[in-house]
């Protein structure tokens, strides 16, 4: 189809790691160590930490010369042999590198000076630093034996020599967060497992050399264990997780995604042996069958579990379902996308959560239909967000009754191809208050690529019956592709993954695209939406950038389930990726 130019709008945005789980993140809470929090991204360093004393990629200096490009570890080497401050301060007029690693070396490991300044250092985080942070770059730590929060995301240029030296002899660690540097071993593992008795967090998550050798060994020693994430440790087996439950009696919480050789014995045994477990994630375990669930008696209630995530547990059944709301009756969150042998009884099941469910992701579950649904909405009326994704079953009369749920948030009704107009303005129907005036929508996020039957007229009336709206999918809906491009030319540009004709029929408004999209069809309404003619500027004139990229594009090779830092990255993919072969569009 031809397609008017359209600008984009495009920003800079983290990308989100795989081991990035399923469901939305939980409150933060204050004995919580181990994830890290918004917050722990300084270091105590009682220079200026590492970030500020970091070279912007942008502002990077001219060449330098040959001495300026030694590794850390010998500039390290040569400042630690320097005791005159006019010698460290000539050093650190040279360079901002010569800067940092003279000050820190003169900082932490001055014999005489009035503080120990190493022992002050309580939170490492070299995260926002990972490309440029490698084993010489922490040679200047490796003192720092009292670190209680160790944080080196994706540094992925760390290897066991640098790893193993802060951890060694650091018997104060009490959270540890490895994940994605890929050359970590059972080495690094076996020395926290000998020295950090008191760890209470561990996330080692990538595609790792991690083994049961050493995870085996971690839970034998440290007891104090509350959350730990192994998502996509690939050599790990039953007898890793096996000894967890049995000998971390504390865990809280503990996310397997994609450990692949994860079975039912794993699952039985956490939940008969966790009494305190909160969180458990097994998206993409792949082996787990209904005996994971059958097996577990009545004796042992599930009462402190919250999360359960089993994306993509495709041997599952609603035999499975209907044991864990028995067992787990507390469940806030419930995510089974792609579960596809879920049927009517399951969420029949679900509906005894009453009014403890806020979330529910059923995207994929094919058999599912509006008899169900229905159901579901009349006992649980405090859900907040729901994905229905690719349940073609449903029809109005599902999304009527869902318009209805009080503190609903966020819908995915992805390729749910039978849902017309009669949906959406159910949707952007107006509310009773309490005090019996009028309320207006608290949607924030819709998904309905796909939905081929919508109209501009009924879109429209959302965007003005939604002032929350922050993000509205309408990938592969006809009206908003047309030969114009005026509609286009406010979405988000497609990731650069995607071929010619993915980027066809793509069709994302986000933040500033979703009030540009508004106010452009308030302006076009009166002419019954047919496209303005272009002004001396075109249609595409510049305007103002999103403000920020959505992290489920950035992640989009990810799982399928919703990803922890933004519940709606499932959504996101299913329009993204997984309906474009439906929709006939090459992937």
């Amino acid at each position: 189809m031809a397609r008017g130019t359209r600008r984009h709008h495009s920003s800079e945005a983290p990308s989100e790691s795989p081991s990035s789980s399923s469901s939305p993140e939980r409150p933060y809470e204050d004995d919580e160590f181990v994830m890290v929090q918004p917050n722990d991204s300084q270091s105590s360093l009682g220079v200026h930490g590492f970030r500020d004393m970091s070279v912007s990629r942008r502002n990077r200096e001219p060449p330098l010369p040959p001495v300026n490009k030694l590794p850390s570890e010998l500039l390290i080497g040569i400042f630690t042999k320097l005791s005159s401050p006019s010698d460290l301060r000539t050093c650190m007029l040279v360079s901002r590198t010569w800067a940092m690693h003279s000050s820190i070396t003169n900082s932490i490991s001055k014999s005489d000076s009035y503080f120990a300044y190493e022992d002050l250092i309580k939170r490492l985080n070299l995260g926002n630093l990972a490309g440029e942070v490698n084993d010489g770059t922490l040679h200047s730590v490796q003192s720092c034996k009292k670190i209680e929060r160790l944080t080196l995301t994706n540094c992925q240029n760390l290897t066991d020599s640098g790893v193993s030296a802060l951890v060694e002899g650091n018997d104060h660690l009490l959270a540890l967060d490895v994940s994605g540097i890929h050359e970590l071993t059972d080495a690094t593992l076996l020395l926290v497992a000998q020295y950090c008795r008191r760890l209470q967090g561990l996330n080692v998550s990538s595609d790792s050399k991690i083994t049961d050798i050493s995870m085996s060994r971690i839970a034998a020693q440290c007891k104090h264990l509350k959350r730990l994430k192994l998502n996509e440790c690939n050599l790990l087996t039953d007898l890793s997780v096996v000894a967890l439950a049995e000998k971390c009696s504390n865990m809280l919480e503990i996310d397997l995604h994609k450990c692949a050789l994860i079975n039912d014995i794993s699952v039985s045994t956490l939940l008969s042996r966790a009494t305190h477990l909160r969180e458990l994630r097994l998206a993409g375990c792949e082996l787990i069958t209904d005996e994971a669930f059958t097996v577990l008696t009545h004796s042992r209630q599930l009462d402190s579990l919250r999360i359960l995530d089993l994306t993509s547990c495709e041997r599952i059944t609603d035999a499975s379902v209907r044991k864990i709301i028995e067992l787990a009756p507390r469940l806030r969150n419930l995510v089974l996308a792609k579960c596809r042998n879920i049927t009517d009884v399951a969420v029949t099941s679900i509906a005894r959560l009453g009014k403890n469910l806020h979330y529910v992701h059923l995207g994929h579950c094919g058999l599912i239909t509006d008899k169900a649904i229905l159901h579901l909405i009349k006992t649980c009326n405090r859900i907040r967000y729901i994905d229905l994704a690719c349940c073609t079953r449903l029809t109005d009369e599902s999304v009527q009754q869902l318009a209805n749920l009080p503190k609903l948030r966020r819908i995915g009704l992805v390729k749910c191809q039978n849902i017309t107009d009669r949906s959406i303005l159910a949707l952007a129907k107006a509310r009773l208050g309490s005090s019996h005036g009028l309320l207006a929508s608290n949607l924030e996020r819709v998904h309905l690529s796909y939905c081929t039957h919508l109209t501009i007229k009924a879109i429209h009336t959302l965007l003005i019956s939604c002032p929350k709206l922050t993000h509205l999918s309408l990938t592969g809906v006809p009206q908003f592709l047309r030969e114009a491009g005026d509609l286009t030319r406010f979405c988000r540009e497609a990731p650069r993954e995607f071929t010619p004709n993915q980027r066809g029929v793509f069709c994302v408004f986000s933040n500033d695209g979703v009030k540009q999209l508004l106010h452009y069809l308030d302006e076009i309404s009166n002419n019954d939406y047919l496209p303005r003619a272009p002004s001396n500027g075109g249609f595409y004139e510049d305007g103002p950038e999103d403000e920020e990229e959505d992290q489920q594009v950035a992640g989009m090779l990810g799982a399928t389930a919703i990803h922890e830092d933004d519940p709606d990255a499932g959504a996101d993919y299913d329009e993204l990726i997984g309906e474009a072969s439906d929709a006939g569009v090459d992937v």
